[in-house]
């Protein structure tokens, strides 16, 4: 198996913060939409790390899309991250 089929190339499909301690989420999700991974970062902890247009996740770390709306609203913006930006471009 190589490393390509071990992973799945997710793209930025939203950020957003809330909060008192303005935690900062960053939501990744395929091309189809059907699928999400949800980082939470700190303020300062996302000053120091590079966030990407896209990351490579492991499918068991992948959460279903259970909302017809959101799931087309994924991947729509999953789409086009993939047509403006390189996978390793920052964002």
């Amino acid at each position: 198996m190589t490393d390509d089929e071990e992973t799945v190339q997710c793209w930025l499909v939203e950020r957003s913060s809330f909060g008192d301690e303005r935690m900062v989420t960053l939501i990744y999700a395929p091309p189809e939409g059907d699928r999400h991974l949800t980082k939470q970062l700190s303020p300062n902890l996302l000053r120091r790390k590079r966030i990407t247009a896209a990351v490579d996740v492991e499918p068991e770390r992948l959460e279903p899309v259970n909302d017809e709306e959101t799931q087309e609203r994924y991947a729509t913006e999953a789409q086009r991250m993939a047509e403006r930006h390189d996978p390793d471009a920052e964002v």
